[in-house]
């Protein structure tokens, strides 16, 4: 008996070492990008991100005048008790007392630092890069040598509204089709239910790559292409097929009494759907519109082919990887790019969550 609880405990332990692993090895890098959005670019270009937690770094304490001192940097020197050449102290020497001699400079016009390790931390960020990244404001940045350089801006907000245009129809419209389907096929009988029901289940398995242009040459000939509803459609489409049969799965699990009862009262398909089985379909429409939404959010290769190229249409991933493009090695603003775009889907998600575990294990038991 000892031995059960004592296999359960160790199993349990043992899950729990693996999804705290698991949220270490998500968390880590995306805090990461997240500090790294906050911080200018030559600071992400010198240092590491993790800076931000407390640790130990060298800090000059004083300065040797090397003309007064006479040094030779052509020769070994000693240095408060350190000894080595001009390229061994370009480097650091420690002495014995644990501090650090620094050579800073060239041989003729540098100058020597005397440092000691303290404890420090890096908090110096700013909200220049999300001003540049959203604004498209010009900034002005100074480089190490003196010069200046105006950076361009990149103007991410219409972008942004652009994606909020496309991804709420097509979260919407969608949910409210399927849902009507799932009910029909859950609740009413009809001629064909049962192999139209399989047929739309078949449409799970078939890629979306392959419809891409069959649909292009309708939209072509429909002078759609390029257009908000173009996409709306397209993603509709896409994504009622899982919509049905996960909402199906709910929906065909409802108190059978319930609805009994309302029917004898009289009541139509119609209201029975729209004042019982909806409101009781809340985690089942939620977890839905989180996935379709995330989709649509996060979906590259449909908008570019229904969009195209226009800037007026260009949606949040396109102007990403534009930017990706054109400012490769510019982490500051690739980072705060990519939390520009993640800000919403995250909102929805944390929203929603409740839901979201009620609407996956839908009709999943019986009985």
């Amino acid at each position: 008996m000892k031995s059960g609880k004592r296999q359960k405990k160790l199993g349990l332990l043992l899950v729990n070492a693996t999804l705290l692993l698991l949220v270490l090895l998500w968390t880590i890098p995306t805090l990461g990008i997240f500090v790294s959005s906050f911080r200018n670019r030559e600071k992400i270009a010198n240092t590491g991100w993790w800076r931000v937690f407390p640790y130990r770094d060298w800090q000059m304490v004083r300065e040797i005048d090397i003309q007064n001192s006479g040094l030779d940097p052509d020769g070994v020197m000693e240095i408060e008790g350190a000894t080595g050449t001009f390229e061994e102290f370009r480097a650091g020497v420690e002495t014995p007392d644990g501090k650090r001699i620094t050579w800073i400079g060239n041989k003729r016009l540098g100058r020597v630092e005397v440092q000691e390790q303290v404890w420090t931390i890096d908090w110096d960020f700013t909200l220049d890069n999300y001003k540049q990244v959203l604004g498209g404001q010009d900034f002005e940045f100074k480089k190490p040598d003196g010069t200046v350089q105006i950076v361009p801006g990149d103007n991410m907000s219409s972008a942004f509204m652009n994606s909020l245009a496309v991804a709420i129809p097509s979260t919407a419209i969608p949910i409210l089709i399927a849902a009507f389907a799932a009910y029909a096929f859950a609740w009413m009988k009809f001629p064909g239910r049962r192999w139209m029901f399989i047929l739309i289940v078949a449409l799970l398995v078939v890629p979306l790559q392959i419809a891409l242009v069959p649909i292009l040459r309708d939209y072509k000939a429909l002078n759609l292409n390029g257009t908000f509803l173009a996409i709306w459609l397209a993603h509709t489409g896409f994504g009622l097929a899982l919509a049905t049969y996960l909402l199906y799965n709910y929906i065909s699990g409802l108190p059978r009494d319930i609805l009994e009862s309302a029917f004898i009262d009289g009541a139509s398909h119609f209201t029975v759907f729209t004042r019982l089985v909806l409101p009781l379909s809340v985690p089942a429409l939620a977890s839905f519109a989180i996935f379709q939404f995330l989709w649509v959010w996060n979906d590259y290769l449909v908008a570019l082919i229904f969009l195209g190229g226009n800037p007026e249409f260009e949606l949040v991933t396109q102007r990403m990887a534009a930017i990706v493009g054109s400012r490769g090695s510019e982490w500051h603003l690739l980072t705060a790019g990519a939390f520009v775009s993640m800000a919403l889907p995250l909102l929805v998600f944390f929203s929603m969550q409740r839901f979201f575990v009620r609407g996956l294990l839908a009709g999943s038991v019986k009985g």
